[in-house]
C-alpha cells in the first residue's frame, strides 16, 4: 500500500499494465503524471514539444504494437483534437491511454472546458476516477479495453483527483508483449476512400462499447446509509461523488466510472427506483444534459448549485437546504495575496520597461502572465498558448495607422516551441512587423521547471542537443534578432526603444537569464539593504514589484527583506539616489 497522488497512480496503473512508452506536454494539473512515469523502470518517455506531436508521437508506437499513454491538461486536448479524432477511426494496435487534466475552478488555466464533450465528439471513451486507487485501476485496465475495442481510452481527472493523495494497493508489471506490426492501409491511411470504411467500422465498434458500459461495475449504485434510501438518488462521477457522499449520506448514488459512453440502461433503471432524481456536477451541464436526452425528468435542488467553478461538500448541502455546520468565516480586514513574479525574476525588468513605453502589450501563457498584474499591469491580453505572436500581427494590421504606442508581443521559451513557432512563421510570410519579445529562462517554469527544446534537457536526460534560438528565429526570416541580458537594465531599455522606433520590419528580441527557481542555475548573492539617510521615498524600487521589497506605511522608507532578496541589483539600477546598497 502506497499514498500515492491520482497523477501518480495513473501513471504506476499504466506501468503495472505493461505500458512502455509515455508522451507529453507539461500543463498543470497533469504534469507529475509523466514525471511519475518516467522514473519507474524499463519505460521510455519524453516531453514533446506541443499536445498535437505527443498524441501524434503515442499514436506512431501503438500502431507498431506498443502501449502508450499521453497526458495533458483539459486545454492541451484542443492542440491535441486534430489526430485525436481520426484516431478513433483508426483505432490502436497496442492500448493508447490519454489522460485529460481538467481544471474546475481555474487554479492555473484561462478557462473551465469539460472535456466530457470532446470524448463525445470524437467518439472515444472516458474512464472518470474518484480516488486514487481507482485511477490506479482504471489506467491498468484502460490498456486491455483499448485493444479490446480498438479505441484510444480517455482518462479524465480534475486538480482534486490529480493532487490529492489516497492509499493505493500497488501490483507487479504485466509482462507485455508488443504487437507484431502488420501493414494495413485500409486501418492506418485515412484517405477518403478508407476513412469511410473505418466510418462503418468505429460505428460498429462504439456499440460494442456502449453495451460493455451497461455492464461494467465501473459503473455502480452505491445506497445511501439511512432507511430512507431511496428517497433521493443522485448520478454523479469523479471527486464530486467524495463530496455527494459526505454532503448527502441519505442519498442512493449512481456512481459513474465510464462517462463516455453513458450506460443508458443502468441510469433508466436507477431513475425508475429512486423518488427524487438530481445529477450533481461541477462547472457543466454535459451530465444532466444527457440524462435529459434519455427522456428522463430531474428534479432541481432547493437552491441553485453553482454554475461555474468547483463544488465543495457545503455548497452541496446549502444547494439542497441543510444547514452548514458552524464555522468562522475568513476575517475581511486580511490583506490580498496575489500571486507575483519570484524575487530576482528576470522577466521583471522587460515588463518594468514595456510600461514605461506605453506598449500594447500582447501576452501568453507561462508564468509571465502575471505581469498583468499590479504595479507592473503591463499586459494587455493573454488567449492561449503561442497566441501572443499571432495576435500582435492581428494588432498591427488592425492598428498600424493609427495608433501611435508600439504593440509588442511577449512570449516564454518552451511556450514559442509549443506554437510560437509556427505563428512567427506565418508573421514573417505576410510580411509583418513589429517586435516580439522572446522571454528565455531555460526551462518551463509554470508546470515545474520541466526540460524544452530550446534548453536541451530531455525528461530522462537522455542526450540531445539543444536549439539555438536566435539561430531558428533567423532562419525562419527574420532579420532584426537581437539577445539581451534582462538583468541589465540599461540593455533591456535600449534594445526595447530601438526595437519599438522600427515601423518597417519585424524584430525578435531574446531577454536570456535563467529562472532564479532553477537549481545549480542561479547563484544568490548577497541581499541589498536601503540607505535610509539616502532614501527619497520615490517609491520607484517597490513599483518594479519585487517581494523582497516594501516600504514603510508611515515614512515611506523602502525596506528590502534580506530572507527573499538573492541580490539580483534589479532594484539598485531603478534607484537614482544610491539608496540601495550591497551589504
Amino acid at each position: 500500500m502506497e499514498l500515492l497522488s491520482g497523477n501518480q497512480a495513473i501513471a504506476q496503473g499504466a506501468w503495472e499494465a505493461g505500458c512502455q512508452i509515455g508522451v507529453a506536454y507539461p500543463g498543470t494539473p497533469s504534469t507529475e503524471t509523466m514525471e511519475t512515469f518516467a522514473k519507474l523502470p524499463d519505460v521510455y518517455a519524453e516531453w514533446a514539444p506541443n499536445e498535437k506531436v505527443a498524441v501524434e508521437v503515442g499514436a506512431g508506437a501503438s500502431a507498431a504494437g506498443t502501449r502508450v499513454l499521453a497526458t495533458m491538461k483539459h486545454v492541451g486536448v484542443n492542440v491535441a483534437a486534430d489526430p485525436l479524432f481520426t484516431l478513433a477511426y483508426t483505432g490502436v494496435g497496442g492500448g493508447m491511454l490519454i489522460l485529460t487534466a481538467d481544471d474546475p475552478g481555474m487554479h492555473s488555466s484561462q478557462n473551465e472546458q469539460d472535456n466530457h464533450f470532446y470524448a463525445r465528439a470524437a467518439h472515444i471513451p472516458m474512464l472518470e476516477p474518484s480516488d486514487s486507487q481507482e485511477a490506479h485501476d482504471m489506467a491498468k485496465v484502460a490498456f486491455e479495453l483499448s485493444e479490446r475495442f480498438d479505441l484510444p481510452f480517455f482518462i479524465r481527472s480534475t486538480v482534486r483527483i490529480s493532487h490529492a493523495k489516497s492509499p493505493v494497493e500497488v501490483g507487479e508489471r504485466e509482462n507485455f508483449t508488443p504487437k507484431q506490426y502488420k501493414k494495413n492501409p485500409a486501418k492506418w491511411v485515412m484517405m477518403p476512400a478508407f476513412a469511410i470504411g473505418r466510418r462503418a467500422s468505429l460505428d460498429q465498434r462504439v456499440d460494442a462499447v456502449t453495451a460493455w458500459a451497461d455492464e461494467t461495475p465501473l459503473n455502480r449504485i452505491v445506497p445511501g446509509d439511512g432507511s430512507d434510501d431511496g428517497d433521493i438518488g443522485v448520478i454523479c462521477t469523479g471527486a464530486i461523488y467524495q463530496y455527494v457522499r459526505d454532503a448527502l449520506p441519505e442519498a442512493r448514488i449512481l456512481k459513474l466510472g465510464v462517462t463516455w459512453p453513458l450506460p443508458k440502461l443502468k441510469i433508466q433503471n436507477f431513475a425508475f427506483g429512486v423518488k427524487h432524481l438530481y445529477v450533481v456536477e461541477e462547472a457543466s451541464t454535459y451530465l444532466s444534459e444527457q440524462v435529459r436526452a434519455l427522456g428522463i425528468k430531474l428534479d432541481q435542488p432547493e437552491n441553485p448549485l453553482p454554475r461555474d467553478g468547483e463544488l465543495d461538500p457545503w455548497a452541496i448541502q446549502i444547494a439542497f437546504g441543510k444547514r452548514v455546520p458552524t464555522h468562522t468565516d475568513t476575517p475581511e480586514d486580511l490583506p490580498a495575496r496575489p500571486p507575483a513574479l519570484c524575487a530576482g525574476c528576470p522577466h521583471r525588468p522587460v515588463f518594468r520597461e514595456l510600461g514605461r513605453l506605453h506598449a500594447i502589450v500582447v501576452g501568453d501563457i507561462g508564468c509571465y502572465t502575471l505581469g498583468a498584474l499590479p504595479p507592473l499591469s503591463a499586459m494587455d491580453t493573454t488567449l492561449c498558448m503561442g497566441a501572443s505572436v499571432s495576435m500582435g500581427h492581428g494588432f498591427e494590421l488592425a492598428l498600424h495607422h493609427t495608433e501611435h504606442r508600439p504593440i509588442v508581443s511577449v512570449i516564454g521559451d518552451s511556450t514559442f516551441g509549443h506554437s510560437g513557432l509556427e505563428s512567427l512563421l506565418g508573421t514573417v510570410y505576410n510580411s509583418g512587423i513589429g517586435t516580439i519579445c522572446i522571454l528565455d529562462n531555460r526551462t518551463t517554469a509554470m508546470t515545474g521547471q520541466q526540460g524544452d527544446m530550446f534548453n536541451g534537457i530531455t525528461l530522462q536526460h537522455r542526450p540531445t542537443r539543444e536549439l539555438n534560438m536566435a539561430q531558428v528565429v533567423r532562419a525562419l526570416g527574420v532579420d532584426d534578432v537581437e539577445e539581451i541580458n534582462p538583468n541589465n537594465i540599461k540593455a533591456v531599455r535600449e534594445a526595447l526603444q530601438r526595437a519599438t522606433k522600427a515601423d518597417d520590419r519585424l524584430s525578435v528580441l531574446i531577454f536570456r537569464s535563467p529562472c532564479v527557481q532553477l537549481k545549480d542555475s542561479f547563484v544568490r548573492q548577497k541581499p541589498l539593504h536601503v540607505d535610509e539617510e539616502k532614501c527619497t521615498t520615490c517609491g520607484v524600487c517597490v513599483s518594479i514589484g519585487c517581494p523582497a521589497l516594501s516600504s514603510d506605511l508611515d515614512s515611506g522608507i523602502a525596506h528590502i527583506d534580506e530572507v527573499q532578496c538573492v541580490g539580483c541589483k534589479q532594484c539598485q539600477q531603478y534607484c537614482a539616489f544610491h539608496a540601495i546598497k550591497e551589504d
